[in-house]
This record gives C-alpha cells, structure tokens and sequence, in this order.
C-alpha cells in the first residue's frame, strides 16, 4: 500500500486547480455563462476525486458503509442549494433542486450504472444484493406517501388543507426516525457481513486510508463550494438561455448536483464492484428521499419562506411512478441493460415535460 502516485497526484492537483480557477472566476464577475461552465467542469473534476477515494475506501470496509459514506458526502451540495435558495427567497428553485436530486439518481444515475454494469457482468444481466434497492423502494415509497396525501388534500380543498406546513414538519420527523432505524441496523449488518469476508474480495487499497478519507472530505466540502458559485450563476444563465424554472432546478441542478454519484456510481460499475456501485446510487436516493428532504424542511423553519411536501400534480405523479419503476426494475437483484436504458428514457421524458414547465 503507497501514498498517491505522481498521476493521481496530477490529476487531483488539476482538479483542485480548476476548483480556484471556477472560484476565481465566480468573484471576479465574468461573463455568467463562463463561470457556469467552469463551475460544473469543477463539480465534474470533484466527482473523479471522490470517485477514487471512495473505491479505496470500498476495499477496506462493505459496500453498504462505503455507499452511505460516500452518498452523504455527494449530497453535500444539495443541502447548500436548498439553503442558500432559501435564504434567497428561491422556494422553488429550492424544491425542484430536491426533485432533481432524486429523479437524476434514481432515474438518469441508477439506469446508466445499470447499462455500464450489465455489460461489465459476466452474463446478460448486473446482478447485486437485492436487500439495499428493497429498502430504497420502501423509503420511497414512505416519503411519497405524505407527498400524495398533501397533494390530494390540497386538490380537494378539505380542512386538512389550511394545515400544510404543520403536517409537513410532523412528516419530517417520522420520515427522519424511519430512516434511523433503518440505517443503524443496515450499517451494523454490513459491517458484521464485512468481517466474516476476504479481505482479498475488493483488493488491496492503493493508499491509507487517511489519504482516502482526506480526498472524500475535501472533495464533499469542495462540491459544496463549488455548487454555491453554480448556483449563483444559474439565474442569470437561465435568463440569458430562456429555460424554465422547473428545467434548470430538476434538470441542470438535478445532474450538475449530483455529479458525484454520476461518475462514482457508473465507474464503479465498469469496474464490477456492483454491489458498491448500486449502494452508491440506492443510498444517495433514501437520503434524499426520507433524510435530506425532510431535514430541510425542519431547517427551512429559521428562513422567511418554508419548505413542505406540498407539489404540483405532475412532480407527485412522477415521484409516484419512478418509485415502482425502481422497485420493478431492481427489487430482484439483477437487472439487465434494457432495463437500465428503461429508466434513462423515463428521465428524458420528464426533462422534456420539465423544459415547457
């Protein structure tokens, strides 16, 4: 086992140059579009870094532990998006930001790992452990459950109706005990799994884990940062584009936000590691759904403007049917490449309902 060598270090330090190149960029005020560029180059370069330290990480610990380690650290900059959208008084940009979160992971991410991985498989189709995409599904489904009681309350104009925000942050808090008491005993049984294995299983890290744990902290934060100034240049870039609202927050922020779990997930799964690559993807989607989203509306709470499980019909409908497609899809184990350009051509269809929003 060795520290970096001289191409990673290479690489990580052009990485981290673009970084200061984007923030340079952000505060001298160039052109937005420009900066917006640069901004998502540099969410792009921090993803291969995290990428990396999280394969390393992989090959000391389970997939379920790496994958809920790496998961929380990419969502790292959907949590700043919807706050500084908040504070900004952007509710909407700050809603369809969570919206685009799950749809690119569980649509656009899980169905390119899918591809990526039936092929790198020794037979027709990707094989992993089924118990993870159960949960997600689960998890899901729990969260769109208050989503489409709200939604039909408010459809119905029953009294229930005048009360949204309340039930909401009572939703929050039993979608954030559901998902306590689902990750403690899934973390501990991943971990006890891990040590009756061969350590040979994943390999032999390439360096300490220190260096690995490093690059995954400084990478999340950086994603964090750098999500911040591609935010900032994000109004004016839609304004000079003419795109909807709804595009650029499900859409454009949905992937650019997510950059980490895109290239993580899919590289991973080229390489064979599908059980890391799927608890990548299906971690990142149970955050967003049943911790990230309601944690923030308990959060919203100390800004002017609140969030709340209150959508439009169609993003409720949506929510809906990506959930059985997911389970469908993947609830047995396995799942075979058409399956995957199957959830790919979901996500297309959405961005374009999204593009005349």
């Amino acid at each position: 086992m060795s520290a970096l060598s001289r191409a990673e270090q290479l690489t990580v330090a052009g990485v981290f140059g673009l970084v200061v190149v984007a923030g340079v960029a952000h505060y001298a005020g160039i052109a937005s579009i420009p900066a917006f560029v640069l901004a998502a180059l540099a969410l792009a370069g921090l993803a291969h870094v995290v990428s990396f330290a999280t394969e390393q990480v992989g090959r000391r610990f389970g997939p379920g532990i790496t994958g809920v380690m790496q998961s929380t650290l990419g969502n790292l900059p959907e949590l700043f998006v919807v706050i500084f959208a908040l504070r900004a008084g952007e509710v909407v940009v700050a809603q369809t930001s969570i919206l685009g979160s799950l749809f690119a992971n569980a649509l656009l991410v899980l169905g390119a790992v899918i591809v990526v991985g039936s092929r790198a498989a020794d037979g027709p189709v990707m094989r992993f452990r089924p118990r993870l995409p159960q949960d997600t599904a689960t998890l899901l489904l729990v969260t769109i459950f208050i989503i489409v009681v709200v939604g039909i309350s408010l459809a119905s104009h029953d009294p229930a109706s005048r009360h949204v925000q309340t039930i909401s942050v009572v939703a929050a808090v039993a979608l954030l005990g559901v998902y306590l008491a689902w990750v403690v005993p899934y973390l501990r049984a991943d971990a006890a799994a891990s040590q009756g294995s061969d350590p040979a299983e994943h390999g032999e890290p390439l360096v300490p884990l220190a260096i690995s744990a490093g690059l995954l902290a400084v990478g999340g934060v950086g994603a964090a940062f750098v999500s911040d100034w591609f935010v900032a240049e994000l109004r004016p870039t839609i304004d000079q584009l003419h795109i909807s609202e709804a595009f650029a927050g499900i859409v454009i922020v949905g992937i650019a936000g997510n950059a980490v779990e895109n290239l993580a997930g899919i590289v991973l799964a080229h390489k064979g590691q599908a059980d890391l690559a799927i608890s990548v993807v299906k971690n990142s989607v149970a955050q967003i759904a049943a911790f990230l989203y309601p944690a923030l509306v308990l959060i919203s709470l100390v800004f002017k403007h609140h969030l709340n499980f209150a959508l439009e019909p169609v993003y409720i409908g949506a929510l809906l049917m990506s959930a059985l497609a997911v389970w469908q899809i993947t609830g047995d184990g396995e799942a075979a490449a058409f399956e995957g350009w199957a959830l790919i051509a979901l996500y297309v269809m959405l961005a374009a309902v999204t593009l005349y929003e």
